[in-house]
């Protein structure tokens, strides 16, 4: 008995002394896996971070590769990145396949159509031409600082005048005339949308006074419209000497608000009218004022159908500027395309391609950026 007791106490001993050897181990293993779970941790948190950003901008395409990048699960993750990335490039690559193999086979007087080479080739050619403009400019304002210089040695009294560089306009240049021309026609187009909505909304009687109007208005074309505008700024607008806007730039942006503000405005009315009218009696309960229920219950809560009508504006006023642009000779893409047209050389075709991918391009960022502001300032999801 003494000698089996003597081995059982042996054996608890060694026994406690492997589970002592194995919790340090585990324990000194946990350590060492506690900074990769970390530092895992923290490529989850950036990823959810990026994937939310790509969310918000409407760039869901690349979510694929970020959650690849992040370690989730590789053979779901390329296969989603097939299906969103994949097929769309193999599509473009088609396109692009037939418009190679189409564009040589159509003969116009301007010649062929222009495949992607040319266009490509044409766009270099808009680019290098920037590029010589602005060095012209360069030089010609070094001309005047040199002789303005000149003539303080002589007469430090002397009148000195910077005359302005009236070189032609580039393609980037026009695209910005283009821009800032879209981007006033639509801001005058919200200002009067939106307040009308709102009243449309909450009054039936002044919605049901308004309609047909906006009935009768909404369908008209911009061409229509144009040489009413015109008229009426050349009446109006009557200055002497350097005129702060341009007549051409004028007519360009008040045809783009009549064209633009019937999206915002029928949008925000339909949301203001569709608000819950728990809210509304919340409002009359609290004895809140117009401007109060407007600001706090009205606005906030039809703000995601005010967003889709400002999208919408927004598209109707980028497709509606071309066509005022060149009617008008606001020197913007509108006139670039109708120079080229009427210029009728062998490049002439391919520089207008070169516009229409840049108005289709600028056209879809733009509804990128209000789809953005739409998911970020509207409290419920983007339509």
């Amino acid at each position: 008995m003494p000698v089996d007791t003597a081995l059982e106490d042996k054996n608890m001993k060694n026994q406690e002394a492997s589970n002592t050897t194995s919790s340090s181990a585990d324990s000194q293993e946990s350590v060492a896996n506690k900074p990769e779970k970390k530092v895992a941790n923290e490529g989850v948190k950036i990823s959810v971070k990026i994937n939310n950003f790509l969310e918000l901008i409407g760039f869901t395409w690349f979510i694929p590769i970020v959650k690849l990048l992040a370690g989730e699960d590789p053979v779901v993750q390329l296969k989603e990145a097939i299906k969103v990335i994949g097929v769309p490039v193999l599509a473009m690559l088609i396109f692009i396949g037939f418009w190679d193999w189409g564009a040589a086979k159509i003969q116009t007087s301007l010649g062929a159509i222009p495949g992607p080479a040319a266009v490509w080739q044409e766009t270099k050619s808009l680019a290098a031409d920037h590029y010589k403009e602005k060095e012209k400019e360069v030089a010609f304002y070094k001309r005047q600082e040199v002789r303005n210089a000149k003539k303080l040695e002589k007469n430090p009294d002397a009148v000195i005048k910077i005359r302005d560089y009236t070189g032609k306009a580039t393609y980037p240049q026009q695209i910005m005339t283009s821009l800032w021309t879209v981007f006033a026609g639509f801001l005058l187009a919200s200002v009067v949308a939106i307040p009308l909505g709102v009243i449309c909304g909450l009054s039936p009687a002044f919605n049901a006074a308004i309609n047909p109007i906006i009935q009768i208005f909404k369908p008209v074309s911009p061409l229509a419209w144009l040489p009413i505008v015109t008229l009426i700024v050349s009446a109006l607008y009557v200055v002497e000497g350097d005129a702060t806007f341009s007549k051409s730039f004028l007519v360009s942006a008040i045809t783009v608000t009549l064209c633009s503000l019937w999206p915002t405005l029928i949008n925000t009315a339909v949301g203001v009218s569709t608000i819950d009218k728990d809210l509304m009696n919340v409002s009359k309960v609290l004895q809140l004022g117009w401007w109060k229920t407007v600001t706090k219950i009205v606005l906030p809560s039809s703000l995601p159908l005010i967003f889709t009508g400002l999208r919408l504006s927004l598209g109707v006023g980028w497709m509606v500027l071309i066509a005022a642009e060149m009617l008008a000779q606001n020197p913007g893409l509108g006139k670039f395309v109708w120079d080229e047209f009427q210029n009728g050389s062998s490049q002439s075709l391919g520089k207008i391609m070169v516009a229409v991918f840049t108005i289709g391009i600028i056209g879809f960022m733009l509804d990128r950026i209000m789809l953005t502001l739409q998911k970020y300032f509207s409290y419920g999801d983007a339509m």
